[in-house]
Order: C-alpha cells, then structure tokens, then sequence
C-alpha cells in the first residue's frame, strides 16, 4: 500500500469519528475519476468512476453515514453532487460551486454524508464545468430500516434505470459552443450509458413469470423531458423521491430532467420478449431508445419495430399536467420514520413568505444568457458558503434577487436571496417561455400544491391540494404555465435553486438561497468539516505553516497507538481491497512525548457497502434532495494566487479573529470557476 493511500485510509477515520454520530452505521468508498473512451455512435471521451460508465450504484439504509473518498485523475477541477440527498445540517457536503472548493486535479478529497431521514431513489453527477454531459452519474437507493414496513411486498428485482439524452460531442466543445451560441439538439437517447435500438440486445431485463420487478427510473440528462414504457404491461408507481405514492397503474410515465420515479412491474404476460420504450416529449426532433423485458420462458423474439403510437403524443402537455397531478403521496404509509407520512399537515401550516421566480431568456452582451428574476447568475471568485463562514466581504450579497419578478431587463450578478431558518415558504414558479422547464432545490423536501396553465393569481390558491400533495426536490413547470409548492425551510445552509436543464443552469439560471439562523448551534447546522478545501480569497484563513523542528537528541520512548478496535475500513465492491485501520504503520520513536491512547467509539456498527443492504423496505418521503449546478461562467474571471499547499497547524496566531479549522486543505485555484472558459 502506498502512503499516500495509507494518509488518505487514516484521514477518512479521523472525519469519521470527529463528525459522524456513533450510532448510526456508516460505509467506506474509494471512487477513482478518470476519462475513457466507450463507443455510441462513434467511439467518445467520458467520466469513469472506478473504469464504469455510468457509475457505481450507492446502496444506502436511512441515517447511513457515507465516506465517500474522490480522486479526481481528470484535467480540470471536479465535484460531485448527490441529487435528492439533503444534507440535513450539512451543506458543507452538497457538492455544488456555491458551497465546496473544487478537487484540483491529481488530488482527493473525502465527503462526509449522512441520509438523515430519507428513503427513496436519487443519482449523484458532476456539477461543474458541464462534466455531467460527459457521464460520471450513477444511481443511489436509500432502503428503510427493517423496522419501518413498505407499502408493498419485497420484489423479486430491484434495478436502476439511468435514461437520458446525449451529446456526440466532447463536453469541452459544448462550453465552448454554450459560450458563444446556443447549444445544439442532443443526439440520442441512453439507457444505463448504452443506446439500444430496436433488434440490439444492449440493455436487458430478464425477468421470470408471474413475478413483480422494481425499476427505480431517473432522467440524469441534459435537456429533455422523456416519457417511459414497457410494451402491454402495466408500471404502478409507488415512489417519488423519497416519498411512497399512492400505487396508481400507468401505461407511460413522463419524467422530466433531473426528477426519479419508481415503479414495480409484474411479468403476468405471455411468456416472450417486450420494449421498454424511453421518447423524447415536446420537442419537434424524436429520439428513441429500446431495452428489452424477457421472459426467462420466452418463447421467441419479439417481432417487428416499435409501435411509433405506442406511447402519448409529442406534444401533448395536457396528457402529461394530468398525469403529474395525479401523483398523490400515500397518507398512511411509514416514511423513513415510523409515523404514517400523512401525520405532517403541511396544509394547516401558516405561509410566512410568498416568492414568484419567472424564468427568462436574452442575449448578454451578444451572448445568449437565462435568468430568474431578470437576474443571471454568474460564480464568485470563491464558494459562497465559505465566504459567508469566514465573512468575507464582497463576494455577493443578500438580497441580489428580489422576491418576485421586476420590471428590468436581464443583467449579471452572484444573486443571493436571504431566507429565515424555520419560515414556511410558498414559491410560485412561472414560465411565460414556450419550453417546459424543470427545477430543483437542494437541501429539501417541497410540497407541489398546485400546477396548471395561464397566469398564477392568488385566487389558484384556492385549488391547492392540502391534503396529500407529493414531497419531492425535483418539478416540472409546463410551457406558458405555473408551479406551486410549499418549502419548510428546516435546514440551515447556502441551498442551489436551479434549473435542471444544463445549458440554461450554466448559462444563468439558477440562484442560492441562504437559510440563515441567528442562533449558532451545532444542532442547526455542523461546523466546517476539518479536512474543507480551501480558494479563492479564502486561502487567506488557512493556518500558516510551521517550519519542522527538529527532534531531540534522546527522544522518549513513544506509547504504543492504540488503533481503532470496531471500525475496520471496508471498501465496496469494486474498489481496491484496502487495509483497516489496525494496519497503521509503526510510530517512530523519534515523536513528541507519549500520547494517550484514542479510541474511537465502539458502538459504531459497521456495515459493508458490498451489495445493496437486504432488501427491506424500500423508499418514502420526509426530507428531500439536493443538487448542484454548473455554474456559469463569472463575468470577469479572477485568477486568484497560485498558493502552495498549506500544511495546517494546531495552533493558530493568537490575534487571528477566527480559529479556522485544524486540517483545513489549500487548494490553489488555477482552475477558475465553473463555467468559465478555459486558457
């Protein structure tokens, strides 16, 4: 083993135990982020995780904690963010511009996450830099505890079905392209990083008779909504990002950018070979792609091309609003927790806020660019999490983005909007565009209360479902239509609001809304985790470096190191065996005087990330996502100093106004911000 992986083995359980609860278990991964070439249409440059495209799945059990160690092989800076994982007192984690430094190249870093109270179906992907139309997405499935029962029998399968639009071309080509125009129409469609076609075996779901199958579905693409079947049978829906629906039977299922639905399907048909159809919506071009549904008895080949009048038309969007509003949330079904997910009346709650977010396009300075609220967002020099942390002035400022529509052209700024912790919020999402648009809000669980086409007025609220509107992170808003929703904002954090479709995200339209309690307590929100990279004008608060001093001439004898006796580091499937903890290596005797043993907690359990857990219950609501955008490109990139690494110290000078954190790492920002154009 080479120490720099032995380094890298100790870091993590030195996070671990410093900022996970004892508790509850926790599970160890190593991700290798390298490019490679897979063949389409014609042989492409992708994002690998540990050599697979797409992905590793992530099987999690809710409260799980997940260290997640990233080595970033690529050329440029990298981020992972976790679609639909809160982040519960966490945004520290979110994996977004807005709230981490980039992993430089060549180096790592380790997330530190917990699916606190969640259950369901999610993905994780690239947020910066347009990485996500270069793959490196993958699924999560967060499974109950096996005391929390599931509205359903345990299936026979369980599968992840990542679909989603494509591009031929490099993603550094289609910044460059996104930089000057607009960009192109996606080539094709992928099912699990494959483009099946009719009479091409690329993707198969072989299933057995009379038995019922789970497919956890998720649009991890770029800019189409896309509608989903399965030839003469029937998908019941029973799960929406991490909320149990009512089990309504559906021949198609519409899923728009960056949302997950999840669906069992019974093989109670003649025993053959069927299409699982996955077609563009709404758009003038029709893309399309096939996998197969075998029987495991069948009796021959399914016959023929797809049937092109199989699913609902191109273009209707009144087939698709019913159908969304239609999708209810199972009242008397356990969430992640033990009581029934009706027990939250969110319709009895007071509205504290009501804030309308109009989206919009326009040239910039000759340059296409979209906007909330008339505001294009651009990055800052450095994460605005860590500048409102350190308080450092002048990288944006509260209240950049006002609370409803103004009457101004569109202009450029960091547009933060400021948010009470514990406030009730009702948000009103307007597109007066002739294009659907889907959006998503990290660190919550929202309520879709109402959705429909024309102008919102405050006489909609009157139709508002306030009884078992689906809980979920991720929403549609139809063409010349609105969007209502309900957001408790119970989690203290700098939260990406965004638009899922990438090119619009990059070029502008997303914001951060900062939830902000005036009461600093580690039971609102945990405190800068110790190994945080820092950027931007925040290398300024790194701790100094120390120069080594020299040892003594007869050093004492040094106690032996008593090594963790419960937490063995197990690595999942797929990563390279790596040696627990006990496997230190021997402490030289040339060190500081002797130091008492550490023993971390004991009553951690340990479990393997190998396989998925069993197949207990399987997913609800209570708390919902997070993602993260690539952010556009700042107006005028700053290029900040080319800091050498700093080597953290434990004592920091005793007239520095705040004591940053011990382990904090430099990273130097050579790469600038996402979206900016590269030297």
């Amino acid at each position: 083993m080479s120490a720099l992986r032995l380094v890298t083995i100790l870091l993590s359980v030195v996070v671990l135990f410093a900022f996970v609860n004892a508790e509850d278990p926790y599970r160890f991964f190593e991700w290798n982020v390298t490019y490679g070439v897979i063949s389409i249409d014609s042989p492409q440059q992708v994002i690998l995780v540990n050599g697979q495209f797409p992905g590793p799945d992530i099987h999690a059990v809710t409260n799980d904690n997940l260290i997640i160690n990233v080595f970033n092989n690529l050329d440029e800076p990298f981020l992972f963010s976790w679609n639909g994982v809160q982040q519960r007192r966490s945004s520290w984690q979110d994996g977004v511009y807005g709230t981490n430094c980039p992993i430089p190249p060549g180096q790592n870093w380790t997330y530190t996450l917990q699916v606190k109270d969640q259950i369901g179906s999610f993905f994780y992907y690239p947020s910066l830099s347009f990485h996500k139309a270069a793959g490196g997405f993958g699924g999560i499935r967060i499974l109950s505890r096996p005391r929390i029962p599931v509205p359903f029998p345990n299936p026979a399968g369980d599968h992840t079905v990542l679909i989603g639009d494509w591009y031929d071309l490099n993603h550094k080509r289609l910044r460059t392209i996104l930089e000057n125009q607009r960009a192109p129409f996606p080539g094709a469609l992928l099912i699990n990083g494959k483009k099946p076609t009719p009479g091409s075996n690329a993707v198969t779901y072989t299933v057995q008779q009379g038995k019922t199958y789970r497919f956890r579905i998720s649009n991890v693409g770029l800019h189409n909504s896309l509608n989903i079947r399965i030839q003469n049978h029937n998908m019941t829906l029973v799960e929406v990002e991490g909320t149990h629906t009512l089990q309504t039977n559906y021949t198609s299922l519409d899923i728009h950018v960056g949302q997950s639905y999840s669906v069992l399907v019974t093989a109670d048909q003649l025993p053959q070979d069927y299409f699982m159809v996955v077609t563009t919506r709404f758009s003038t071009i029709r893309l399309e792609a096939t996998a197969l549904f075998s029987y495991s008895n069948s009796n021959g080949k399914i016959a023929g091309p797809v049937d092109p009048n199989g699913g609902p038309a191109n273009s209707d969007i009144s087939f698709s609003l019913k159908q969304a509003l239609s999708i209810r949330t199972n009242l008397t079904a356990s969430g992640p927790r033990p009581n029934p997910q009706g027990s939250y009346h969110y319709g009895l709650i007071n509205i504290t806020r009501t804030i309308r977010l109009s989206n919009s396009a326009a040239l910039v300075d000759n340059k296409q660019r979209y906007a909330i609220n008339s505001v294009s967002f651009v990055a800052a020099d450095t994460p605005l999490k860590i500048a409102d942390h350190f308080k450092i002035p002048g990288v944006f400022r509260l209240g950049s983005i006002l609370d409803s529509p103004p009457a101004t052209a569109m202009y450029l700024d960091t547009s933060v909007m400021a948010a009470d912790f514990r406030a009730f919020v009702e948000i009103i999402f307007e597109n007066n565009e002739n294009t659907v648009q889907s959006y998503h809000i990290d660190g919550y669980s929202f309520f879709v209360v109402g959705m429909d086409a024309g102008v919102w007025s405050e006489s909609k609220r009157e139709r508002y479902n306030l009884i078992d509107a689906i809980a979920r992170c991720t929403v549609q808003v139809y063409p010349q239509s609105w969007t209502a929703i309900y957001v408790p904002l119970d989690n203290v954090g700098m939260w990406n609001i965004r638009s899922e479709f990438w090119a619009r995200q990059y070029l502008g339209q997303q914001f951060y809304l900062r939830v902000y309690s005036p009461v600093e307590s580690v039971r609102d929100e945990k405190v800068i985790p110790p190994n945080a990279l820092l950027c931007g004008r925040a290398t300024a608060f790194a701790p100094p470096t120390v120069s080594p001093v020299a040892p003594p001439t007869i050093a004492p004898t040094a106690a032996p190191v008593v090594p963790p006796t419960a937490a063995p580091v197990i690595s999942p499937i797929g990563a390279p065996p790596t040696a627990p903890p006990t496997a230190a290596p021997e402490v030289s005797p040339i060190v500081a005087p002797p130091v008492e043993p550490v023993v971390p907690p004991t009553a951690a359990p340990i479990v393997s990330p190998i396989g998925a857990p069993p197949v207990e219950a399987i997913d609800p609501p209570t708390a919902a996502p997070a993602v993260s955008p690539i952010v556009a490109p700042p107006v005028e990139p700053v290029v900040p100093p080319t800091a050498a690494p700093v080597v953290s110290t434990t004592v920091a000078p005793t007239d520095a106004p705040e004591v940053p954190p011990t382990a904090a790492q430099v990273v130097s920002p050579i790469v600038a911000p996402v979206g900016s154009p590269l030297p």
